[in-house]
C-alpha cells in the first residue's frame, strides 16, 4: 500500500491568506488608533486582543487547509475539526495568559480589538481569491 503525502500549497497561496492579512492590518490599525487616542496601555491591550484573535485563526488555517482533493475528504474533515478544537483551546489559553500576566491592562480594548478582528471573518467571502461557483 502506498503512503500518500498531502497536496500542500504554500501558506501564502491558501485561499484564506487574504483574510488573515486583512485581520493583521485591522489589528495594526486598531492598535495604532488606540495608542494615539487612549494611550500606551490601551494600545498594547488592543494589540493583545488582536493577537488573541489572529494567532488561533492562523493555527486553524494552517491545520484545516493542509489537504486538498476528493480522495482526502476524510482527512479534510478531521483536520477541520482538529483545527477548530485547537483554535478554541488556543483562544482560551491566550485570554487566560493575557489577563493573568499583562498588568496594567485595559479589558475594553482587549475585547474591542478581539471582536473587531473577528468581524473580518464575516466578510471572508469578499476577500477570498477563489470564488465558489454555483452548479
Amino acid at each position: 500500500m502506498e503512503t500518500r503525502t498531502p497536496n500542500r500549497l504554500p501558506f501564502h497561496r491558501l485561499a484564506v491568506f487574504p483574510v488573515l492579512m486583512t485581520q493583521f492590518v485591522v489589528v495594526l490599525i486598531a492598535t495604532l488608533a488606540l495608542w494615539q487616542c487612549k494611550g500606551v496601555v490601551a494600545g498594547y491591550s488592543g494589540l493583545c486582543g488582536g493577537l488573541i484573535a489572529l494567532l488561533p485563526n492562523i493555527y486553524f488555517a494552517h491545520r484545516a487547509f493542509r489537504f486538498s482533493g476528493a480522495r482526502a475528504a476524510q482527512a479534510i474533515v478531521r483536520s477541520f475539526y482538529a483545527g477548530e478544537a485547537g483554535k478554541l483551546i488556543l483562544t482560551a489559553v491566550l485570554f487566560a495568559l493575557t489577563f493573568a500576566g499583562v498588568k496594567p491592562l485595559a479589558p475594553l480594548a482587549v475585547f474591542g480589538v478581539f471582536v473587531l478582528t473577528q468581524l473580518v471573518s464575516w466578510f471572508a467571502p469578499l476577500l477570498m481569491r477563489t470564488r465558489l461557483s454555483r452548479p
